[in-house]
């Protein structure tokens, strides 16, 4: 009952449903070299034949078990020849492709390398781990998920109809809920349900076969007795003893304590070694539990030493204690920072500061230890003084949460720090004059900045060094238009919950923000851009030459009334700005629905007109004529006879209700550092623009002219603060989901 072709294929829709990425090149016979990995029984080998049916290509088949350094050799040679000789491609299928050792591994990597042969390997374990990484890079990993139910059920009734291959030559009928038994218990695995199935039919005859048109009854003890109750799929050595390990630390860090018993005791069942556990959890109370609770790591090496002195099987309650004290314990992983640290110190050169040099041995010939403050000499035990090297003064490695002992000690970690950071200021002040209302630029620790502060406690902001280092990171931080619209493009992707087996569809893609995340997102699945342009369309035809063919996303120009010209549905419509107007937003959601598959989603982003940056905020608000100069704003921002000022996030959600859409509108405010040049002023304020009318009408020419000057002022300083609001519409195709009012 093996399947033949795709057509026949049961389940793995994620990889090998209509338009995914494999089954593109498998129709195409365009496959490169692939390593299928997944649990047994879930169609692996069976996927290597049907591509086999499918290829004009040469098809060899080797088993890791038995084949050798000899055979990879013959095969090889063979392809060689159906290269030179025919001009044909060879695939070679390596089943239980784990189980060869490095060497064997490695005598395929030339001819994977030149293109001799490309490789399809099979695997129950994780490539990552197992394969050769050589192997692993110049391959696409393809994971096989467990059979679903529905799947398990296909295949049994293909089996019981197919007069050729199965028993559809005699009517084979079930008691209540015998098939539904063979179904459950097979746990995802076809060849182990095909295995029982033909076990509870042949035997449920007095010989085999019987003539066509005999009836066979099979009850629920024969189909029990089919299919025995399998052991816990757990293997010491294998994937599964890795994720097991892996939900179990997981649910310690997610503190479900129910969740950390049964993978636990699923652990111990299965023989774990209880060492390889409480390691696990000693790495997990410094990492999940770290400073939350320091007592943690005391609990669990406690409990382990406990585990040695009593051993199994009282020492599961030595298990249990230290496993719930960490489900249950408050968690931080602030111990994170050391990375940090460790990535200044990759990248930093620093030398050690003079004071915290040892004094001991240099302190006559070089100072070395001139200038410490011993911290037992004063009170409290502490100093404020610089411990960082010179280069790094003012870095923050370390920041306590707000859990458990850290919550405690948090805000004196937090005041000593800006104590250091101030001693630091005051050690090295900025260079220049003092200006009254700059405290920052005044010794801290003398009368005449006191008298200058502030009431209240004072904030260090920054700490930036002087120089052209000053310069550099103002260069940097001035503008940050890419990170406002990164997060745009995360605040789109995030609400969309792409899975990697997706097929996304961006409409309006000639910008490029959303096309390609949508491919690096969906690997196996397939992107596609709607352009509104061709010029847009070639832009991004031109960067993608630069792609391997098959992670191409497909590119169309196209006006947005024409019909959908995709072959298969999809599961995502991404869209930045579809519409101005609230009409054209529904118009639009309305003709991309057909567009979906079940359980799509429709998200895009809006902007808002009416919510736009008000170019007088950025002039004082005690200026001459704001009221007026507001007023004229608002003529233009709230006029309802315009369609593109006169719906909100209120009236839009409104008019979704009334469509019967359901789904959800979420704020979105983009703040960015923007240049505004003299040129935008002068654009905006003309006569000529929308703005300028709705000024002239209020205003008299002079006292635009204020304006301007006022508006020139602010933007001499450098770049303004400059705010969008935008919503973040998500549809679901289907209909179903909360209505969630907007703000």
């Amino acid at each position: 009952m093996r399947p033949r072709n795709l057509e026949e294929y049961i389940g793995q829709d994620h990889i090998i449903g209509p338009g995914r990425l494999l089954r593109r090149a498998i129709q195409a016979d365009q496959l490169t070299s692939v390593i299928f990995y997944g649990p047994p029984g879930t169609g692996k080998t069976t996927l290597a034949r049907v591509i086999a049916n499918h290829t004009k290509s040469n098809f060899v088949t080797l088993n890791a078990v038995l084949a050798g350094v000899q055979q990879i050799r013959d095969s090889i040679a063979a392809a060689e020849d159906q290269k030179r000789l025919y001009g044909r491609r060879t695939i070679l299928f390596v089943d239980e492709v784990h189980r060869w050792n490095r060497a064997q591994q490695d005598a395929l990597l030339p001819w994977v390398e030149n293109g001799t042969i490309i490789l399809i390997g099979a695997t129950t374990e994780n490539p990552f781990f197992e394969v050769n990484k050589a192997l692993v890079s110049r391959s696409r990993v393809f994971q096989l998920k467990a059979l679903q139910r529905e799947d398990l059920m296909k295949a049994a009734l293909a089996c019981l109809s197919d007069a050729e291959r199965g028993y559809g030559r005699w009517k084979v009928s079930f008691e209540d809920g015998a098939l539904e038994h063979l179904v459950d218990t097979a746990s995802g695995d076809a060849r182990s349900l095909l295995n029982a199935l033909e076990l509870a039919v042949e035997t449920s005859v007095p010989s085999w076969p019987p003539a066509d048109g005999a009836v066979i009854l099979i009850d629920k003890q024969c189909a029990e007795e089919s299919i025995q109750k399998k052991v816990v799929l757990y293997d010491r050595d294998g994937d599964y003893h890795y994720d097991v390990i892996s939900a179990f630390i997981k649910s310690l860090r997610g503190r479900d304590p129910d969740a950390a018993l049964y993978w636990l005791a699923r652990m111990i069942a299965a023989g774990e070694d209880p060492a390889f556990i409480f390691r696990r959890m000693i790495i997990s109370a410094c990492e999940d539990t770290g400073l939350a609770d320091p007592h943690a790591i005391t609990v669990v090496e406690s409990c382990a030493a406990a585990f040695d002195r009593i051993g199994l099987p009282e020492g599961r309650f030595h298990l249990t204690h230290a496993a719930l004290y960490l489900a249950t314990a408050p968690k931080s992983n602030s111990a994170m920072a050391f990375f940090d640290a460790l990535a200044a110190v990759e990248q930093e050169d620093t030398e050690v500061p003079n004071h915290l040099k040892d004094g001991n041995r240099d302190a006559e010939g070089f100072g070395h230890g001139q200038g410490y403050q011993y911290p037992h000499a004063w009170k409290d035990h502490w100093v404020a003084q610089q411990y960082l090297p010179d280069a790094l003064a003012g870095r923050v490695f370390y920041s306590p949460s707000t859990q458990g002992h850290e919550g405690r000690i948090r805000e004196e970690v937090l005041t000593r720090r800006e104590l250091q950071i101030a001693s630091i200021i005051e050690e090295n002040p900025p260079e220049g004059p003092a200006e009254p209302g700059r405290y920052d630029r005044f010794h801290f620790g003398s009368q005449e900045a006191a008298s200058l502060r502030p009431a209240g406690k004072g904030e260090i902001l920054t700490f930036s060094p002087g120089g052209s280092r000053r310069d550099e990171w103002q260069k940097r931080t001035e503008s940050n238009r890419s990170e406002a619209l990164l997060q745009l493009r995360t605040a789109i992707t995030g609400n969309a919950e792409i899975l990697r087996h997706h097929r996304i569809l961006v409409d309006g893609a000639d910008d490029g923000l959303l096309i390609w995340e949508a491919g690096r997102l969906a690997p196996e699945g397939y992107a596609c851009g709607l352009c509104r342009t061709p010029e847009g369309k070639a832009l991004l035809e031109q960067y993608a030459k630069s792609l391997e063919e098959l992670d191409r996303p497909e590119l169309i120009a196209q006006s947005p009334g024409e019909e959908n010209p995709f072959a298969a549905p999809f599961d995502r419509i991404l869209a930045r700005d579809p519409a101005l107007t609230a009409e054209g937003v529904l118009a639009w959601i309305q003709a991309r629905l057909p567009w979906c598959a079940p359980g799509a989603l429709i998200v895009c982003s809006l902007a808002v007109p009416s919510r736009g940056m008000r170019l007088s905020s950025l002039i004082p608000a005690d200026s001459e004529g704001l009221v007026e100069i507001r007023a004229a704003e608002n003529d233009l921002y709230e006029n309802p006879a315009d369609p593109i000022f006169s719906w909100n996030a209120a009236s839009l959600a409104a008019m979704l209700k009334d469509a019967e859409l359901r789904g959800k509108l979420i704020p979105h405010v983009r703040k960015e550092n923007r240049y505004v040049s003299e040129k935008d002023l002068r654009k905006w304020l003309s006569p000529e623009s929308a703005y300028g009318n709705a000024l002239g009408k209020r205003l008299t020419h002079s006292r635009i002219d204020d304006y301007a000057k006022k508006l020139e002022a602010a933007i001499r300083n450098g770049p303004v603060a400059w705010e969008r609001f935008e919503l973040i519409c998500v549809i679901p195709a289907s209909g179903e989901g909360a209505r969630i009012p907007a703000d």
